[in-house]
């Protein structure tokens, strides 16, 4: 618990209307989506950038702990207050969009602004802002920059860090960094950026986003690939990308998947099928995308595709992509929780990946429905268990345990856009060496030597 003389400075820092210490707010702010609960001893709305300066420097002196926190979609706990301390929330007053450059075609945002705001605000002037997370309806930018979010659109535009120029951020001691530049080439000194990128709150507080924009595509086509195997399906991503095409998305749902759809929705999907993929093509000739899905069917049908569908329209688009929309929902019926990891290979590993594990399936007698990004290697794991059974939710941890090990063998990683948080850093050394574990806290020491920045996340504490 806080003092009360602690909880007086922060009122004196924000006002009483931004600094609360009620079971509400503690409630309100002690979960994401990995339904783990931490409370904090109190939630803070800082106003600006001078109020976050204000607010870290206190903590640093009195080493009180702050857990900055976007939206709280997170899957790994990265936004958790786990030792406590306080909760530094961004959506109250932090959530404007400062500047829409269109002649250098960059957006200035604060971290509190919802992803979908912005890719809204750049398409009415004709330019897209490309990373989509599933949770871009209410997902904040500078969560997505502390976990370097992904999305759908990853395999022709990349992630978050691919569209970071510059940010300015808070250090514990409350002294204020600008990391990076409006420019397009920036090789001096070392990349700050780079690093704070994904680094989950554990180095200092983001107050500032500068990110890239593109030109938006004029048009957009959709199509569904049916395949008889996930091997064919696998065969057909990299070979696709290999041949010079490169999709905007190519997701896929596993046989598994396709029933657990089929059986909760109705949709008339081949469940006999052993693997769909869905991809969407863009550009600003019509005659260009025809040729990109030419070529795709072409390789698909070469691949073991037996039905390739294009979309004549955007109601049809939507319908092709239902399925995999409704995916990580369906599979429920396998079982009350599911383990859902985003492990990551090299496309070329697809084939290899989803084939063992389909042996750890078989090994620990649990269903493990598969779906996710292939474009960008990406795959969506989900070791489906009874969470009332002790027994088996320690079985599904042991084959999460052998999958972790079988993608770091096979040249991936153990989290594609989810982030380490809380509940993937016990796996970090079958990642990481020791060697390169000792220099990631190296790091954390010297951005936050009193470790007051969201202790207990990615193994970075010492001793872990």
């Amino acid at each position: 618990m806080l003092e009360k003389k602690h909880l007086n400075s922060f009122y004196d820092i924000v006002g009483k209307d931004n600094a609360y210490d009620d079971k509400a707010h503690m409630i309100a702010y002690s979960y994401d989506a990995t339904k783990l609960r931490y409370e904090p001893d109190a939630v803070l709305f800082p106003r600006s950038e001078d109020d976050v300066c204000k607010i870290l420097r206190y903590c640093n002196e009195h080493r009180i702990v702050v857990t900055p926190r976007g939206a709280g979609s997170g899957f790994t706990g990265g936004a958790l207050p786990k030792n406590g301390g306080i909760v530094l929330c961004f959506e109250k007053h932090m959530n404007k969009i400062l500047e829409i450059d269109m002649d250098n075609m960059l957006a200035v945002v604060q971290p509190g602004v919802i992803n979908m705001d912005l890719q809204k605000a750049a398409s009415d002037v004709g330019l897209f802002y490309p990373p989509d997370p599933a949770s871009q309806d209410y997902t904040t930018l500078g969560g997505n920059v502390a976990e370097n979010a992904g999305g759908m659109r990853a395999s022709k535009y990349g992630i978050t860090k691919d569209y970071v120029l510059a940010l300015r951020a808070v250090l514990a001691n409350g002294e204020i960094i600008r990391a990076g530049k409006k420019t397009i080439k920036d090789v001096a000194g070392y990349n700050l950026s780079g690093i704070l990128v994904a680094s989950e709150g554990t180095l200092a507080v983001i107050t500032q986003i500068t990110l890239k924009l593109i030109a938006k595509p004029k048009l957009t086509k959709t199509a569904m690939g049916i395949f008889p195997s996930v091997e064919d399906a696998m065969n057909a991503v990299y070979k696709t990308f290999a041949a010079g095409i490169t999709p905007v998305a190519m997701e896929f749902l596993d046989n598994l998947t396709i029933k657990a759809v089929e059986q909760k929705f109705q949709k008339g999907l081949p469940t006999d099928a052993g693997a769909l993929l869905v991809t969407d093509v863009d550009g600003n000739l019509e005659i260009d995308l025809d040729m990109q899905l030419k070529e795709i069917e072409k390789i698909f049908k070469a691949n073991g595709c037996g039905d390739f569908k294009i979309a004549k329209d955007q109601n049809e688009a939507a319908d092709l992509w239902f399925a995999r929309r409704n995916a990580s929902q369906s599979i429920t019926i396998y079982g009350s929780k599911k383990l859902n990891e985003d492990i990551t290979v090299p496309r070329s590993k697809l084939p290899s990946l989803l084939a063992k594990i389909d042996e750890v399936s078989k090994k620990y007698n649990l269903k493990i429905p598969c779906f996710g990004h292939t474009g960008d290697g990406n795959v969506h794991t989900n070791v489906m268990v009874d969470a009332s059974s002790e027994k088996e939710l320690k079985i599904g941890h042991e084959a999460i345990v052998e999958i972790f090990k079988i993608t770091v063998d096979l040249g991936g990683t153990l989290s594609g856009e989810h982030g380490i948080g809380l509940s993937k850093a016990p796996f970090m050394n079958i990642a990481f060496s020791k060697q390169e574990l000792d220099l990631f806290r190296s790091i954390k020491r010297a951005f936050d030597p009193n470790n007051i920045l969201n202790p207990g996340k990615m193994a970075l504490d010492d001793g872990d």
